[in-house]
């Protein structure tokens, strides 16, 4: 079970897909998973920013989350003394602590009833006032009173004394509390004070498993500690033999155990992505020893999970997420041990390598944190894409992301010529792989075997000499091929039966079934064939002559449990789709007709199985030759045709394909790209394929494959699998070397220009000059003593080979250090052409493409750079900016422009210039040869300027505490003035424009907000050339005199870190485009009518009613955090809508005075509408 920051999904274990997602519309704080005593399933509990614990559990036949227990115990929000921070639960499942970062902690027992349903005691205090918890676990004790253990700092003493004295004797503490079950009462049993501060407890298995008792994981040390008298056992964590870090002890990050009934060892992960291996060496209740082995270097990981069957999933802080089979218990000789033995105060050492005892096994993408994004097609594709910096440190990387799903190519093989179609066809219906691949040439037709080889077959039966038009298995055991001349009909036993084509007529097209078989003739008419019992194709007694052409034509799947389809669906060239009977009582009788805006190039009907309590049905998908897809529902007793949602797919006509996804029917169609329809997760998808444009294309079924497609793209024979059911972007990635920042594109150059940079790292020179300083140390020459006295030049580290930093990452250096680079990258061939190291403690803060108006012809990129910043002290040694001219796709350097005032984090073109935003001020500066020439400034901006975004005159500043501020540029007096700002606080991180008077933004809270300037305050300003009125007219608070008026408010619960106004499908309306530092991707899509407005509006107040978020968080508080939600509609949980229940849906709709159909397609309609 993997907890996103508001959401909870279901994992498949092997190969890491998709189970069950479910959106809880809160914040999610912990979870932890428990079984009562002597039960048979596992359920979780969830602490959430609702004041609430729920407890839930898994429904196989629902496939989703159930809510089992709700138990309200505080306000709502993330507060410091509301538990819900913590969790920790008993190991034998009959009691969960529940804990607040200061104070508060309440313990409930769990049991269950007569009827073997789990219930819940009122909570129980264990209060402690003037105390901060650092960690929280449960002590296995057996069947003995549930213990808990806690990590504390009692800091009452401190908050008392003014003089500062009891600062220096502050300790922690290890705090023990037992659940008496027979007296309902929660004691603190015991309290041990530690001898240096710790960050993480670890639960060691109890009664007849291990000793129990808690390690401490502190600072370069783990101590075995437990209640009563004992004596603790430590040992060492070792440190990186690695000569650019910093000499620092290290600390544990994260931890999983691995317990049979004869031993159990952990695996825990320090900081730095590094596993150890512990094992303790004990005799009953007491601990003799501990070893400490290294296993492997990972990922840096917020949690990790050992499955029994030898898995080990890492839950990245940041960057993808892993999943590795463990190949080897780390019991390798050559690898020194750690032993407790050895003495506190020496060092120990250890050196990193490949992954020897992990093999990697899947993987797990996902793009947190996404730094800055932007949306263009610059690599001159069919359509726009998502260029993102993603990722941190060394795992940094610009993520490429394409709509489209990701297929695997598993084989492609050239032809002696272009086939104009392909089929795969079973030998014998219980054969669970194809044994044909049969290819349609002009005149000719090819018959691959499938086996351990691929080779031709002269023996299969299949006409050679023509083309054909259909290839399959009918019935059990026999084969059918359908050509312009007649059908050949192959039994089992090699005799063949022929129907020949009247003559002066062909057979132009057909559609098969396993029983069925229909072809239309050039003439018009159509001919119906049927299985009898005995297996023999008979031709039905009537022909039909249809009114006109027929373009396409498609049986209906056969139902469980019938002999035969009850439909066929025929497009005509008069642009009309028709459904015709094939009972026995009127075959080819007409029962309905839709109309179509372009004739019908391609037809296929599937089966939709039914969700959440809704009956199966069936689906006609309809391939234009305009290049549309139309799906319409067919009902299985009137036959008409109803709920029709229409999709632009490319400019060539639609070929329909059914094939099989996740054991579901979907229907492959093929246009300019080829595009998947199928259902995923209670959702009807149609997403393009990563792949490229395809003729033809069958299902294909192989024993490597079972749910693959044969195709044909020119003379090349394809075979893929769908891959990552329900991903939106495929993604492609260019590595980093520190984390990126900011991010500008040239579309028309297809370039990439990015500013990197990561803290306590040492910069490529720096790294040579350190080596240098080593090398000189050791020759003993003169070198040496120029050297800092402050570093270790003889230590093993310092005389270590450096490590590969792709594999291990950066090495910390130490704080207060900053390397930094500019690159530049070539989108089209995804390489690095320029790169531009910064000196050693220089920093990018911003980045801006300026086209200079006394340059025209040259483009200039202009960075922000400060040096020597100290964030926490907030100083620095200095700040400039930096010009680059840009020569084809290389960058240099003009010349370095000195500020002063504060950080130069935003910057951007305005005017044929740049505007910078400096600490609170704002300058304009022009190209000088030497450098820019400072042109105007305004010094009365709030704090700090974060981000800039201008429209002709107009600047809008977003400030770091103080929302967003006006201004306006008179170049006749060359003066900025600012003339309107906000009322509300915000901590701004974006803003964009979406016209001459209206910004929307963010904040790092998570919040969206819109907000326009009125009317007529605009006036006021364009009548007031000289800027005397906003000078005389002083605002509130030393505020500007006129305010903005807040159109919108809406609690993301993500901080946004880019925000653009987007256009992301060709001839679709423009919205809102948003990144999180979570790595969400969003949208805000606005209401072009106040129908859909209200339509969504009334849908929003039925869900929060009738679908509560599932951890008990009010829909409408959670939306309304910081500010009340005004004028957004939460579309996340419209698209509830159809993972309801039948019943609760069809109480909505009737609540809405819609059908089903309509709120569904009303809802996909929207999205389709904007994007994807």
């Amino acid at each position: 079970m993997r907890a996103l920051t508001s959401s909870l999904s279901a994992l498949a274990v092997g190969h890491c897909g998709l189970i069950a997602a479910t959106e809880i519309f809160g914040l999610i704080r912990d979870l932890r998973a428990f079984r009562l005593t002597g039960g048979t399933k596992d359920y979780l509990i969830v602490s959430t920013d609702s004041g609430r614990i729920t407890i839930l559990q898994y429904d196989v036949t629902a496939n989703k989350l159930e809510r089992v227990h709700m138990e309200t115990f505080g306000k709502s929000g993330c507060r410091r003394i509301v538990p819900g921070q913590y969790l920790a639960t008993d190991p034998k499942g009959r009691a969960v602590m529940v804990g607040a970062v200061e104070k508060q902690k309440l313990v409930y027992i769990l049991n269950r009833d007569a009827a073997a349903r789990l219930t819940i005691s009122s909570p129980l205090e264990a209060h402690k006032g003037h105390s901060l918890v650092y960690d929280m676990v449960g002590v296995d004790v057996g069947f003995e009173n549930p213990l808990f253990a806690c990590l504390e700092l009692d800091y009452e003493d401190v908050d008392e004394d003014p003089s500062g004295e009891a600062l220096e004797l502050l300790a922690q503490t290890l705090v023990f509390y037992e659940l008496d079950l027979g007296l309902n009462h929660v004691v603190r049993k015991e309290s041990i004070e530690l001898d240096s501060f710790a960050n993480k407890l670890i639960p060691v298995p109890g009664g007849a498993d291990g000793p129990s008792g808690v390690l401490v994981c502190g600072d370069g040390q783990i101590t075995w500690r437990t209640v009563g008298e004992h004596t603790p056992i430590s040992v060492s964590i070792p440190r990186r033999l690695d000569p650019f870090r910093q000499p620092r002890s290290t600390i544990i990050n994260a931890f999983c155990m691995h317990k049979t009934k004869k031993t159990f060892f952990f695996l825990l992960q320090t900081e730095e992505g590094d596993l150890f291996k512990l094992t303790m060496v004990h005799d009953e209740d007491e601990v003799q020893g501990m070893i400490l082995k290294y296993f492997d270097t990972v990922p840096v990981a917020k949690s990790m999970v050992l499955l029994k069957i030898g898995l080990l999933f890492i839950a990245s802080e940041h960057g993808d997420h892993q999943l590795y089979q463990i190949a080897q218990l780390g019991d390798n000789k050559d690898e020194p041990s750690f032993l407790s033995t050895e003495p506190e105060d020496k060092v120990l050492y250890f050196r990193p390598r490949p992954l020897l005892n992990l093999a990697p096994l899947d993987v797990i993408e996902s793009l947190a944190p996404v730094m800055d994004c932007q949306l263009a097609d610059a690599g001159q594709q069919d359509g726009p894409q998502l260029y993102a910096l993603c990722g941190r440190g060394s795992g940094s990387s610009l993520r490429v992301l394409r709509h489209g799903l990701e297929v695997s190519a598993m084989a492609e093989s050239p032809l002696p010529g272009n086939p104009s179609a392909v089929w795969s066809v079973k030998r014998h219906v219980e054969d669970e792989a194809d044994t044909y691949i049969v290819m349609s040439f002009v005149d000719a037709t090819l018959v691959l075997g499938i086996g351990e080889t691929v080779e031709e077959v002269t023996d299969s039966g299949f006409l050679g000499s023509v083309a054909t038009l259909s290839a399959s298995r009918i019935g059990d055991d026999a084969l059918l091929q359908i050509h312009a001349m007649g059908i050949r009909h192959i039994l089992h036993d090699g005799r063949i039966n022929e129907w020949k084509a009247p003559d002066r007529t062909k057979i132009s097209h057909c559609a098969v079934n396993e029983r069925q078989a229909v072809v239309a003739l050039s003439n018009g008419e159509l001919v119906y064939f049927e299985l009898d019992r005995s297996g023999q194709l008979i031709e039905h007694s009537e022909r039909v002559e249809m009114s006109s052409q027929v373009t396409a034509l498609a049986l209906a799947p056969i139902p469980e449990g019938a002999q035969t389809a009850r439909f066929l669906a025929l497009g005509l060239d008069d642009q009309t789709v028709r459904l015709m009977s094939l009972d026995k009582s009127d075959c080819l009788a007409p029962l309905s007709m839709q109309a179509l805006p372009g004739a019908a190039a391609s037809l296929c009907m599937v089966e939709v199985r039914g969700t959440h309590g809704e009956p199966s049905g069936l689906s006609l998908a309809i391939g234009l030759g305009n290049g549309v897809l139309m799906r319409s529902r067919v009902d299985t007793l009137t036959a008409d045709l109803s709920d029709t949602r229409t999709r632009y797919l490319g400019a060539r006509a639609v070929k329909l394909f059914p094939v099989k996804v996740a054991e579901e029917p979907a229907v492959l169609a093929l246009s300019t790209k080829p595009w998947l329809s199928y259902r995923y997760q209670g959702h009807s998808r149609i997403t393009p394929l990563s792949y490229d444009a395809l003729e033809y294309a069958s299902a294909f079924s192989s024993d490597q494959c079972p749910e693959g497609v044969a195709a044909v793209a020119g003379n090349t024979l394809r075979i893929f699998a769908f891959e990552k059911l329900g991903q939106v972007f495929h993604q492609n990635s260019i590595p980093l070397e520190y984390t990126g920042r900011r991010l500008l594109l040239d579309p028309e150059a297809s370039l990439a220009f990015i500013a990197e940079g990561d803290q306590g790292c040492l910069s490529v020179t720096a790294k040579a000059e350190r080596l240098s300083r080593i090398a000189s140390h050791q020759a003993g020459t003169a070198m040496a003593e120029q050297t800092d006295p402050q570093e270790d030049l003889t230590s093993p580290a310092a005389l270590a080979e450096p490590l590969d930093v792709k594999q291990f990452g950066q090495s910390y250096a130490g704080d207060n250090l900053w390397a930094s680079n500019i690159r530049v990258v070539n989108l089209a061939q995804g390489e690095t052409t320029c790169l531009v190291p910064l000196a050693q403690d220089e920093m990018v803060m911003s980045l801006a493409r300026v086209r200079f108006a006394s340059s025209p012809n040259d483009k200039h990129i202009v960075a922000g750079v400060v040096k020597g910043w100290k964030p926490k002290q907030q100083s620095m040694d200095g700040a400039f900016l930096l010009t680059f001219q840009v020569q084809g796709d290389q960058v240099v350097l003009l010349h370095r422009t000195a500020v002063d005032g504060g950080l130069p984090c935003a910057l951007a073109e305005f005017a044929g210039k740049v505007l910078a935003g400096v600490g609170n001020t704002l300058r304009i500066f022009d190209l000088g040869k030497k450098k820019l020439l400072l042109k105007t400034e305004n010094r009365q901006l709030p704090s700090q300027v974060v981000h800039i975004t201008t429209m002709g005159t107009r600047i809008c500043a977003a400030d770091q505490k103080h929302s967003f501020v006006w201004l306006k540029y008179k170049p006749a007096e060359n003066a900025l003035t600012i003339f309107a700002d906000d009322t509300n606080p915000r901590w701004c991180t974006r803003g964009v424009l979406l016209d001459y008077q209206t910004v929307a933004g963010a904040d790092k809270f998570g919040n969206f907000v819109v907000a326009r300037l009125g009317t007529d305050l605009t006036d006021q300003i364009d009548d007031d050339p000289t800027g005397s009125k906003a000078f005389w007219s002083r605002g509130i608070l030393n505020g500007a005199s006129q305010k903005m008026d807040i159109l919108c408010n809406y609690h993301v619960g993500e901080t946004i870190l880019s925000l653009q106004k987007v256009t992301l499908v060709p001839g679709g309306a423009e919205c809102i485009l948003y990144t999180t530092m979570s790595g969400g991707i969003g949208l805000f899509l606005p209401f072009s009518n106040r129908d859909d407005f209200e339509f969504f509006t009334s849908l929003e107040l039925h869900l929060r009613q009738e679908h509560a978020p599932l951890c008990g968080r009010d829909h409408l508080h959670y939306r309304s955090a910081y500010f009340p939600v005004k004028s957004v509609i939460d579309g996340d949980l419209c698209e509830q809508y159809p993972l309801l229940s039948a019943s609760v849906k069809n109480e909505v709709a009737e609540g809405l005075e819609r059908p089903t159909t309509d709120v569904i397609k009303k809802i996909e309609d929207i999205r389709n509408r904007f994007a994807f």
